[in-house]
């Protein structure tokens, strides 16, 4: 029959409890001694005499008879440990013996909530605390002391408790140690079978079993020789005294790799990394002075990094290693000791990685390690706890790294093409398999795409390590990552971030060549192999991601036409969206140059065409669409950059080189056009303005001038304007000489190109942007007022003595038959209005027939012009300015000039919809004429007029808010009369976009300003959609239905403002 529990831990309390206060002249040590001896007869006196201990006295007898050593002998230290073995060998045997006697009880069905009975070898909270107390008393006296110097944490190192045990029984070491360790060990590890016990031993003293089996296990000293005179005397027990036996060695080895595999494999590398140690090491002593201990021995170190290499090489022995060295390291934040740390965790992480780069010795050979080992680092990437997956990622990051720079073969083999498999697939271009043809089939699925491209961004991105091999593998599958990106960019998606940022990367890491060529590929302009399979596209994932499938096929050409050139367009754009984030980089002029020196080929294809692509080896269609495709380009980015695209001297060079160039090949075909000759002038106005002081050159910028020189003297002969010969000649001249030599046209051309007054002339002139006018071209010399116009547009006001003068001329250029002049003065005037300029304020009759003139004009970059400064002048004297537009818009003539009237009104309603936007909140002061005039224009017999009035009513009631109050009746009768009765179905768009932009306008207010017409409104719109039969007013009446839906859920369910209020009581 087994004792109670409870009476087993009454043992070890008895055993563990403090003594009495001894005597003051008692050393530390001697208390201690005396302690354990009374502990041991006060144990040994209950179980002999008192009745209830009987029990455990049977069985501590019977727990006795099966060990193989003796638990008495003379030494007090050796009998107190080993009383203390017995009885928590008694106490498995209880737990064991109460846990086959145990039967659950049936679960109650009426409370089944409750939770089930312990079992009866549960250890409570405080019966605990008393055997880990015990343990703690086996280990410090009786493995600590039997350990090899440096093997282990020495005693003394870990508390004052320990330091003074390590006194009293460090001189009792002897031949018997380590028999004495065995014993202890294997007792511990037999106890250590219970599952419950278990945790309490190997949380506590994993290290010191561990360091114990080391030294039994793999010690080259069996036994320790270091006996005095007295001890020498003991004879008994020596055969105890040879040491260990080969068969106890082994079984050593053996419960060593059992402990190894049963423990958290983070723990053991953790304590196998603490007992191989490092140098030698310093420590505090007791009494407050320094001490060094013993070295970790060679052989121990040599044994715990054969043990580590094998965690490392078992299944998800990268992880064990990996969280068992930096898990729980915190970064904290900048400054101080949280610094100190993550720099300290930074260089752990890399002390990490180029261990896990290093082959061990046990492996079979490298190729194999990488095997196992590759895909263990993959894994890394995708740990999904938030507070240890930045610490991983950086490890793996770091061993990726350096795998590659050691071994790139393997690295290729095992690391890179696994990482970019997903994206190599989107690549092949292999035979479709039978499964896999039918239309919407995965090829690749969102996860694995998704994982490929957030790797690659860890890896290359964050990594930013850019050597060869990495570029060179990233570079094959750059085509899928813009195509990815390409599709990403038409909606929502959280790949588009990592794509963008991994090809700029690529970009600027790369060398400029290989750069160059792949933005060529990416647009079109070079062969790129391997491309996407034409039968698979990329979807959207139900997750934010993107996966590949196959497409359907479409037969119809047209179609396949027109989806090529889509894509292709969206191509571009995207290809510029991303040149954008490398403005600071040279690599977006050096692409525009190199689709102009493309373009170049254009200019004389006329006549040897064939020739041409027969020597490139292209077929003349494609060279063709190539021709197409630099085109859009040049025009994308001059859109997107504008002049920023040349951000350095050396890129305008090379776009005159390029401009010159083509204007050769049209002179040597005599295909010149009025745009080349306009760029030819403005390609010699820079170069004459650089040479005039503009930049300060440099040697190399005059050694890349010298392509110019044969191109000049091209153009000097054969170019048929005689100033443009002029011009050519002597800027050949200069460039030659260095800027030494520079004639008189050379010098103007520079002033008027930056601008400069010509102080040859009385006249106060000034040049003009070099975009508008040049000073070799023959417009300007029929009108010498351009430069002024030029000089205001740009914001030179002029001087107060000869303002007035300008100002007239620039009125007078308002009527120029040249477009781009008169368009420039127009704008020069707005912006001469919105600066309030003392002449535009008086002249401002003659500045409204000016603006109202120009409207009429046919070509929209004046009417253009001329629609942005009346609504300049609207918004700066709206009182004046607003009736007069009014009332030319009510105009409503008859007759042959009815047609142009119309388009007239309709530019008048594009300035009255900018002058509404500009007037803001004070237009309610202008409500009562603005809408009767609209809602007159909503009665016109023509339906253009009637839809701009209704987008002009619509504009004005977004802007009115609560002002729209008192006329809301009028507008909805309108409203509706329109949209039921109303034949042109642009009309009927017209009034329920109105309706749109009245709820969008007053929002959250619309129940309170539209609250008697609201419910009409609701049903006009409900009416519209179940009856009109044009698609697009129905599109219009849902969207108009969706925000007043959203209105209504906004008042019906507001956001809640979680606000903390602090109020002060009196």
């Amino acid at each position: 029959m087994a004792p109670p529990l409870k009476r087993v831990v009454e043992a070890l309390t008895e055993l563990t409890q403090p003594g009495e206060a001894w005597t003051a002249q008692s050393s530390q040590e001697n208390v201690l001694r005396q302690t354990l001896c009374h502990n041991l007869l006060a144990l040994d006196q209950k179980l002999q005499q008192d009745s209830n201990w009987a029990t455990l006295q049977q069985l501590r007898e019977q727990v006795i008879s099966q060990l193989t050593w003796a638990v008495r002998s003379d030494d007090v230290v050796w009998n107190f440990v080993s009383e203390v073995l017995v009885q928590l060998l008694c106490l498995k045997q209880t737990m064991i013996e109460l846990l086959v006697q145990f039967v659950p009880p049936k679960p109650n069905p009426k409370s089944p909530e409750c939770a089930p009975a312990l079992p009866p070898d549960t250890l409570s909270i405080s019966q605990q605390k008393i055997v880990q107390t015990a343990l703690q008393f086996v280990v410090i006296l009786g493995i600590c002391p039997y350990l090899l110097p440096g093997v282990g944490t020495p005693l003394r190192c870990r508390s004052d408790f320990a330091a003074t045990v390590e006194k009293l029984v460090c001189y009792l070491a002897s031949p018997r140690g380590m028999w004495r360790l065995h014993v202890v060990t294997m007792a511990l590890l037999d106890v250590a079978q219970h599952s419950s016990l278990e945790s309490l031993i190997l949380t506590r003293h994993l290290g010191d079993l561990l360091a114990s089996l080391c030294q039994l296990a793999y010690s080259p000293n069996k036994y320790h020789l270091n006996l005095t005179s007295e001890e020498y005397s003991h004879q008994e027990d020596r055969e105890k005294q040879k040491g260990l036996t080969d068969a106890e060695q082994h079984s050593c080895q053996q419960a060593l790799r059992n402990l190894l595999d049963r423990v958290y494999q983070p723990i053991v590398v953790k304590e196998l990394l603490i007992l191989q140690g490092g140098t030698k090491q310093m420590a505090p002593a007791c009494v407050g002075k320094t001490r060094t201990f013993s070295q970790t021995p060679s052989w121990l170190r040599r044994r715990c990094g054969q043990l580590l290499s094998e965690r490392l090489m078992k299944p998800n022995g990268i992880q064990a290693v990996v969280r068992g060295i930096v898990e729980g390291a915190g970064t904290g934040i900048a400054g101080g000791q949280s610094a100190e740390a993550a720099a300290a965790d930074w260089r752990k992480c890399d002390v990490v990685a180029r261990i896990l780069a290093s082959c061990p010795q046990q492996c079979l050979s490298v190729e194999e390690y990488y095997r196992q080992v590759c895909p263990q680092v993959l894994d890394l990437f995708h740990i999904k706890d938030k507070l240890t997956a930045c610490q991983f990622q950086r490890v793996a990051t770091m061993t990726f790294l350096s795998m590659v720079k050691e071994q790139p073969e393997l690295a290729d083999k095992y690391l890179l093409k696994p990482l970019l498999a997903p994206l190599i697939c989107c690549l092949e271009n292999k035979e479709m398999v039978e499964g896999s043809r039918q239309v919407g089939t995965v090829i690749v699925e969102e996860s694995e795409l998704t994982c490929c491209v957030d790797d690659i961004y860890k890896v290359y991105v964050v990594g930013n390590d850019p050597c060869s091999k990495l570029l060179e593998s990233l570079k094959a599958v750059i085509p899928a990552i813009f195509s990815l990106y390409c599709f990403t960019t038409r909606g929502v998606s959280h790949l588009r971030s990592g794509c963008q940022e991994i090809l700029l990367w690529f970009l600027q890491k790369s060398e400029p060549p290989v750069a160059m060529l792949v933005l060529k590929q990416l647009a079109g302009l070079a062969q790129s192999s391997p491309i996407i399979h034409p039968l698979y596209h990329f979807t959207a994932g139900s997750e934010g991601g993107v996966k590949l499938t196959v497409k359907e096929t479409v037969s119809d050409e047209d179609e396949i036409l027109y989806k090529k050139v889509s894509s292709e367009q969206w191509r571009i754009e995207c290809l510029a969206q991303l040149l954008s984030n490398l403005q600071e980089n040279n690599l977006t002029g050096d692409f525009f140059i190199e689709c102009l020196k493309g373009l170049t080929c254009l200019a004389g294809e006329t006549d040897d065409r064939l020739a041409t692509s027969r020597s490139d080896g292209l077929p003349e269609l494609e060279q063709r669409e190539q021709q197409l495709v630099i085109l859009q380009l040049i025009a994308v980015l001059c859109e997107r950059f504008g002049h920023l695209i040349l951000n350095n001297t050396v890129h305008v060079i090379e776009f005159v080189i390029t401009t010159l160039d083509r204007c050769c090949v049209n002179l040597m075909h005599q295909t010149e056009e009025t745009v080349e000759a306009q760029t030819l002038s403005m390609g010699m106005g820079l170069i004459a303005s650089m040479l005039g002081g503009a930049v300060q050159l440099t040697s190399t910028d005059f050694d890349a001038m010298k392509p110019m020189l044969p191109r000049l003297e091209q153009i000097a002969v054969l170019h048929p304007d005689p100033v443009i010969q002029e011009l050519a000649s002597d800027l050949r001249i200069t460039v030659a000489t260095h800027g030494a030599f520079s004639t008189e046209t050379v010098v103007t051309a520079a002033q008027s190109t930056m601008g400069n007054q010509n102080k040859q002339d009385d006249k106060p002139t000034k040049s003009s942007h070099p975009k508008e006018t040049c000073p070799v071209t023959r417009s300007q010399r029929q009108s010498p007022t351009s430069h002024s116009v030029g000089a205001m547009e740009h914001g030179n006001m002029a001087t107060p003595g000869n303002s007035p003068r300008n100002f007239h001329q620039i009125l007078q250029i308002a009527f120029d038959p040249e477009v781009p002049t008169r368009a420039a003065a127009l704008r020069t005037i707005s912006q001469m209005v919105r600066q309030r300029n003392p002449d535009a304020l008086s002249n401002q009759e003659k500045v409204l027939l000016v603006f109202l003139e120009n409207l009429k004009h046919e070509d929209s970059f004046v009417y253009l012009s001329a629609i942005q400064g009346l609504s300049v002048l609207a918004d700066v004297y709206p009182a004046q300015i607003l009736p007069r537009l009014l009332d030319e818009y009510r105009i409503s003539p008859e007759g042959a000039e009815k047609t142009r009237c119309v388009e007239t009104r309709m530019k008048m309603g594009e300035v009255l919809m900018r002058s509404t936007k500009a007037l803001g909140e004070i237009a309610s002061h202008y409500r009562d004429p603005l809408i009767r005039v609209f809602l007159m224009g909503t009665k016109d017999s023509d339906s253009t007029v009637r839809a701009s009035s209704l987008s002009n009513l619509g504009e004005l009631c977004q802007c009115l808010q609560f002002a729209v109050g008192s006329v809301i009746h009028e507008v909805t009768e309108c409203l509706t009369g329109i949209v039921k009765t109303e034949r042109e179905p642009e009309v009927r768009r017209a009034a329920i976009h109105v309706i749109t932009l009245l709820l969008r306008g007053l929002s959250e207010k619309t129940l309170q300003v539209l609250d008697e017409v609201l419910r009409d409104l609701y049903r006009l719109l409900k009416y519209v959609i179940q009856a009109d039969e044009d698609e697009v007013v129905v599109v219009h009446a849902q969207i108009a239905l969706e925000e007043l839906d959203h209105i209504v859920r906004r008042f019906l369910f507001p956001e809640e403002n979680l606000q903390k209020k602090i109020v002060i009581l009196p």
